[in-house]
């Protein structure tokens, strides 16, 4: 058993070490995950949380290393999240986002880490927002998560994070697919990278067009910036951050951050309600409420529905 209390000191004093124990103890799903989670809470709420999603192939690894780089040099501890898919036959990951952020890895400001999604769809780790948590309380200013880059089903960071930044780049038919997926709809800030290729300014005429078709917004509204980088050299990258900061003061000034964060908070409870009742459900497997309630059904005394709703009272009174 870990010594949690240890753990998250050593973790406050920016030890790597403790950091990554901390996520592995989530990752695992650790029996002490409740009393990780406790220590951490007073801890949080003080780290702006930057997602960074899109297709495969767009620059999200080397833009995110950009990005940490900028954020350093502004004297911020700067945590990352780096999602990688999981085969579907080994069960394992290559990992290798952080292999593309070697440039900080004797920073002792910056903390990567790479994470599988072991099946989980969404484009990112059903971990990530206890590791976020982890992150924030060890001290970092600015965490950016790095989804998986599965394409059209990568909505799930809008929930997760307080500014979203979609990645497109020209000759990879970015637009049309997010036009498709709706990826549009959850970008905070968008980016057009490898700017420096034939097409640049036409994928930003496209996306520019997509979201002027988009729903409207009135005088204070946010209107998603479009910025153009080279993030292989460093080109833009700082106005990706202007736009990143400018994001963050309205959303401060109109609210809209604490707004986001209650409901980031509501799904995570209801997501850890969801997992227990599941965990309790299959537990009956062969159970007699379970064997009875099923009986009743094809007997024609119950329908599936009512049955639900008695098991779930059993459960919640047990």
């Amino acid at each position: 058993m870990q010594d949690v209390s240890s753990l998250v000191a050593q973790a406050r004093d920016g030890r790597p070490r403790a950091v990554a124990r901390l996520i592995s103890l989530v990752e695992g799903a650790s029996p002490q995950l409740r009393e990780v989670m406790a220590a951490l809470a007073p801890l949080t709420g003080n780290a702006y949380v930057v997602g960074l999603t899109g297709s495969p192939g767009v620059g999200k690894s080397t833009s995110t290393s950009a990005l940490v780089t900028a954020y350093r040099k502004q004297g911020k501890r700067v945590g990352v999240l780096a999602v990688d898919p999981s085969s579907p036959f080994s069960g394992g990951a290559l990992l290798g986002d952080r292999v593309r952020m070697s440039d900080h890895a004797s920073d002792p400001g910056v903390y990567i880490r790479s994470m599988a999604t072991r099946g989980h769809l969404g484009g990112l780790a059903w971990a990530a927002p206890q590791a976020i948590r982890v992150l924030d309380a060890a001290g970092c200013d600015v965490v950016l998560v790095e989804t998986v880059g599965v394409g059209q089903s990568e909505v799930e960071i809008a929930s997760q994070a307080d500014t979203s930044v979609v990645l497109l780049a020209p000759g990879m038919g970015d637009g049309i697919q997010a036009a498709k997926a709706g990826i549009l709809e959850i970008g905070d800030v968008y980016v057009v990278n490898k700017a420096d290729r034939d097409g640049a300014d036409a994928t930003a005429r496209e996306l520019n067009h997509m979201l002027s078709l988009g729903e409207s917004r009135g005088p204070g509204d946010w209107r998603p910036p479009i910025v153009k980088t080279v993030a292989a050299r460093a080109e833009g990258v700082d106005e990706v951050v202007e736009a990143l900061e400018k994001h963050r003061a309205w959303m401060e000034e109109r609210g809209v951050l604490a707004e986001r964060r209650r409901a980031r908070a509501a799904r995570e409870v209801e997501t850890i309600a969801v997992t227990t009742l599941r965990e309790r459900i299959g537990d009956l497997h062969g159970d007699r409420r379970l064997s009875a309630l099923a009986g009743r059904i094809v007997a024609g005394e119950l329908d599936p529905y009512r049955a639900a709703d008695e098991l779930v009272a059993g459960l919640t009174e047990g």
